[in-house]
C-alpha cells in the first residue's frame, strides 16, 4: 500500500509518495484547484493500491478531500499533533512542504486506525449554522458590553439586569429613552440598540433551524436530560459521525472526559485530560450542570458522589465521564436510524421502479 501524504495550503498542495516502510517515492506539488486536484489523481495513479493522508485542517483541505473522493480514493485523516511530532523525530532538519507531506504520510503509516474521511451531509450543515450562530452572539456580546458604557454615561443611574439587552422589551425601553437625547453618543446608542435587535432576531431565527435540522438528525440525543438543541448541534457536528470510533473509550478519550494516566511503578495515578475536543467537553459539561440541578439523574449520582467525600468539582468530572457513554450510545442509535430510514427509500424507491417496468398488465404505469 502506498500512502500519499498532502501538505495543504490555500493556493498549493505538496503531495509525497511513501511506499510499505516510508521510502520517498516521489513528490508532486499542485495548484488548490479542482484542477490540480485532477493533476493529483493523475499523477499518483501510477501506484494502484494507494490512498491518500490528509493533515486534519477542515477548512483548507475541504475540496480537496470532497475531490479525491469523488475520483474514488481512499482517504484517511491525520491529526495534527501525530504530523508535528514524526516531523520533529524526522532525520531531515527544516520545515518545508515537502517535509510536512512527508511526515503526514509517516504518521499515516504508523497509525493504521486514523478516521476515513467521508463525503458530509446535514452534519456539516448543523455544524456550520451553530458555528455562524456563535459568531453572531459573540458580536451581540461586543456590542452590548460597548453599549453598557454608552448608557453609563448617557443615564448614570440606569441599572439593567444581566443579559437584559437581550429581551426585546428592554430594548424598546431604551430606544424609547434615547430619543429625547442629542449628541454623538446617544446617536450611536441608538444604533447599537438596533443592531442589538437585529443580531437577537437572526440568533433566534438560526436557533429555530438548528432545532429543525437537530430533531431529524439525532432526536435519541434530544431525549437525553439537560441536552438541548443547541448542546446537541455542537455535539453533532463536531462528532461529525460516531462511528469512526472505536468504542466508547475511544470517544471519551477524543473528548477530553477520560483521565490521562501518570503513574510509574505499582502506583496507578491519574490527571485531569485538558486537551480533547473541547467544545464537546464544554456542552457534556452543560448537560452535567443541567442535570445537577435536578434534570435527570446526575442530580442523585452527584449527590451520591458528595456524599462520598470527593469536591463538586470532582463529583462533575466523574459525571461528564460516565455522560460521554450516554451520548456515545446515543449518537450511535440515531446513525442506525438513520442508516435504517436511508435504506427503506432506497427499497421504496427500486420497488416503485420495478412496478414501472414490469409487463404485467394492470402494474405497469403510463410515463410521464
Amino acid at each position: 500500500m502506498i500512502v500519499l501524504g498532502v501538505d495543504a495550503h490555500k493556493r498549493s498542495h505538496t503531495v509525497v509518495a511513501v511506499d510499505e516502510v516510508g521510502r520517498k517515492l516521489g513528490e508532486r506539488t499542485v495548484a488548490a484547484t479542482p484542477e490540480g486536484h485532477l493533476e493529483a489523481v493523475r499523477w499518483a495513479a501510477r501506484w494502484p493500491a494507494r490512498r491518500f493522508a490528509l493533515e486534519d485542517c477542515r477548512h483548507v483541505t475541504r475540496r480537496l478531500e470532497a475531490d479525491l473522493l469523488a475520483a474514488g480514493e481512499a482517504v484517511v485523516r491525520v491529526p495534527t499533533r501525530l504530523m508535528a511530532g514524526e516531523r520533529r523525530g524526522g532525520r531531515e532538519r527544516g520545515k518545508s512542504d515537502p517535509i510536512d507531506a512527508l511526515a503526514v504520510a509517516r504518521a499515516a503509516l504508523r497509525e493504521p486506525d486514523l478516521p476515513a474521511a467521508q463525503l458530509e451531509g446535514a452534519a456539516r450543515d448543523v455544524r456550520l449554522l451553530i458555528d455562524h450562530r456563535d459568531d453572531l452572539v459573540a458580536e451581540r456580546s461586543r456590542l452590548q458590553n460597548r453599549l453598557r458604557w454608552h448608557l453609563h454615561e448617557l443615564f448614570p443611574g440606569l441599572e439593567i439586569r444581566p443579559k437584559g439587552l437581550r429581551a426585546f422589551r428592554t430594548l424598546a425601553a431604551l430606544e424609547e429613552r434615547l430619543q429625547g437625547q442629542a449628541g454623538m453618543v446617544a446617536t450611536i446608542a441608538r444604533e447599537l440598540v438596533a443592531r442589538c435587535r437585529e443580531l437577537t432576531v437572526r440568533a433566534n431565527d438560526l436557533e429555530r433551524e438548528i432545532t429543525r435540522l437537530v430533531r431529524q438528525l439525532a432526536p435519541t440525543l434530544l431525549e437525553l436530560p439537560g441536552c438541548g438543541a443547541l448542546s446537541a448541534a455542537k455535539i453533532v457536528g463536531e462528532v461529525a459521525g460516531v462511528a469512526r470510533f472505536r468504542s466508547k473509550a475511544s470517544f471519551a478519550r477524543w473528548n477530553g472526559t477520560a483521565p490521562i494516566p501518570v503513574w510509574s511503578g505499582n502506583e496507578a495515578r491519574f490527571r485531569l485530560n485538558r486537551g480533547g475536543n473541547r467544545q464537546v467537553n464544554a456542552a457534556l459539561h452543560r448537560i452535567a450542570i443541567t442535570q445537577w440541578r435536578g434534570a435527570g439523574p446526575g442530580h442523585a449520582y452527584v449527590a451520591h458522589r458528595l456524599a462520598s467525600g470527593d469536591h463538586k468539582t470532582e463529583a462533575l468530572r466523574l459525571l461528564r465521564r460516565r455522560l460521554s457513554d450516554e451520548v456515545f450510545r446515543r449518537l450511535l442509535a440515531d446513525e442506525k436510524l438513520r442508516h435504517a430510514a436511508a435504506a427503506a427509500a432506497r427499497q421504496t424507491a427500486a420497488d416503485w421502479l420495478d412496478r414501472r417496468e414490469s409487463p404485467i398488465p394492470g402494474f405497469a404505469l403510463a410515463a410521464g
